[in-house]
């Protein structure tokens, strides 16, 4: 998705509703980070306002599939259009990773989580909002959370240990169905109380908590090189030889 798509989304109301639940449970997890860098990667502004005036630093990097947008809007800018395998940070310089409307839009799930694992200080924490697969809110487009790869619990679960990280808590968010009817809203807080206190399969995403396994070996990366097509040599004439003929 564009990033202008993303910030439209959060504009409206449905966005404004989605944006209170999620960041309920992310608060729920992460609830102080005092002291701590926090970096947000995919489209994370609307989250990262929870810790701005908290942590020690902030940073949001936006892959480049996506775009970027200026945040904060009255601040120094924060925000940076990055390659989301080879963010522009040295090893263990974080403390948190926020990932969302990331891993389910990206070309490469595995590479990007390891990118995070390499940027985590050790003992740090990945916390991961994507998509539930047996979810309403990724069956329909008309959000950001019905593009891209929705996930099951078993499938992050595989995807996380690949990448070298350790899942250590969950939570679900959206309960109430994407519609974006002002009247329907005014239920949202009830849908939301309802299916979480029947732990409800059907929310829209999955909100996962993850440590990282400090005793992995850092992998050696391949250098990446730039194609350049091979040109076969060819005899030419020489201009003496051309004004003869």
């Amino acid at each position: 998705m564009d990033v202008v798509d993303l910030r439209n989304f959060y504009s409206q109301q449905l966005g404004v509703v989605a944006r209170r639940f999620i960041g309920r449970g992310i608060r729920t997890r992460w609830n102080d980070t005092r002291a701590l860098r926090v970096l947000g990667v995919g489209y994370a502004t609307p989250y990262l306002g929870l810790f701005r005036e908290e942590a020690e630093r902030c940073l949001a990097m936006m892959p480049a599939t996506q775009g970027v947008i200026r945040w904060p809007s009255t601040r120094a800018a924060l925000a940076a259009l990055v390659e989301e395998d080879e963010l522009p940070l040295t090893d263990s310089a974080v403390d948190r990773v926020l990932l969302i409307h990331a891993l389910e839009l990206s070309a490469d799930p595995v590479e990007l989580l390891r990118e995070s694992w390499r940027v985590l200080a050790a003992g740090g924490r990945l916390l991961v909002v994507v998509p539930n697969r047996r979810g309403v809110w990724a069956r329909m487009d008309t959000t950001p959370f019905g593009h891209g790869r929705p996930y099951s619990r078993a499938q992050i679960t595989q995807l996380l240990r690949d990448a070298w990280f350790t899942p250590t808590g969950w939570d679900e968010a959206l309960y109430v169905p994407p519609i974006s009817l002002s009247w329907f809203l005014r239920s949202a807080v009830a849908w939301e109380r309802t299916g979480a206190t029947l732990s409800a399969p059907f929310a829209g995403v999955h909100i996962v908590e993850a440590t990282k396994q400090v005793y992995r070996a850092i992998p050696a990366r391949r250098e990446k090189h730039r194609l350049v097509p091979a040109l076969r040599p060819v005899l030419a004439p020489s201009p003496g030889t051309a004004a003869m003929r």
